[in-house]
């Protein structure tokens, strides 16, 4: 198995995305409780600043209803190339669920081996 690592830079975690009935209510809340402001808001997407120079953003993804059992949030992970990092993850047991587009933004939903959900897309 090829070593990510030793040919390209290390992934980030950009977000700890949180699904909300209601997010803004939730990022309000939030953003109180951690004294972070909003820092953009798109479509039923909701970040915080980040806490500190390459801290990982708090954000809020509006859905219908709450998620079954314990999955409310997932980790996204941004890497200069994602193509690499995804083929990495299924190498390791990762599964791919949907990819999406927001604009030009694309990103692709993944499971890791018991089933929790992450993102990857480009940095």
């Amino acid at each position: 198995m090829e070593n990510l690592m030793e040919t390209s830079p290390r992934p980030r975690i950009a977000s700890i995305m949180i699904n909300a009935v209601d997010a803004g209510r939730l990022a309000e809340f939030w953003s109180g409780l951690l004294e972070l402001p909003v820092a953009a808001r798109h479509a039923e997407f909701i970040w915080l600043e980040a806490a500190g120079p390459g801290a990982p953003q708090v954000a809020f993804q509006q859905v219908r209803a709450p998620a079954p059992g314990r999955r409310r949030l997932h980790l996204d992970l941004h890497h200069p190339e994602p193509g690499a990092l995804r083929r990495r993850a299924e190498s390791l047991g990762a599964v791919f669920v949907e990819g999406h587009d927001l604009g030009d933004f694309h990103w692709d939903v993944m499971q890791d081996p018991e089933g929790n959900e992450f993102c990857i897309a480009a940095d």
